[in-house]
């Protein structure tokens, strides 16, 4: 399960790297700050399964609540909602430290 959840984590890493690059690099092209939002990219990629996705959470109990979630995860840098997972998933992964404790004499 680590295996699973350090592969996951590095991918997720790696693509947040990758857009943080395309967003320093548009940035240096325009001389200022450009981030690019989650929302943005995702119309990029594919917007009807944004259209679906929406569509999904209209139908579910708690509308309100999942539409005011997803539209202030849909305004963040699209860098920093695939990283922090990314990370979480990457430290969860790791191997459990074991301390040990030594006497003077063992060292």
């Amino acid at each position: 399960m680590r295996l699973i959840l350090r592969f996951a984590g590095t991918w997720l890493i790696a693509l947040a790297l990758v857009l943080l690059v395309i967003d320093g690099t548009k940035s240096l092209g325009a001389n200022a700050l450009i981030l690019t939002s989650l929302a943005d990219l995702w119309t990029q990629l594919h917007p009807d399964s944004l259209v679906g996705v929406q569509a999904f959470f209209d139908s579910r109990f708690f509308e309100d609540l999942l539409d005011a979630t997803l539209a202030t995860l849909l305004g963040y840098p699209a860098f920093a909602v695939i990283g922090v997972p990314g990370i979480i998933l990457a430290l969860l992964g790791r191997k459990p430290r074991r301390e040990r404790f030594l006497r003077q004499d063992q060292i």
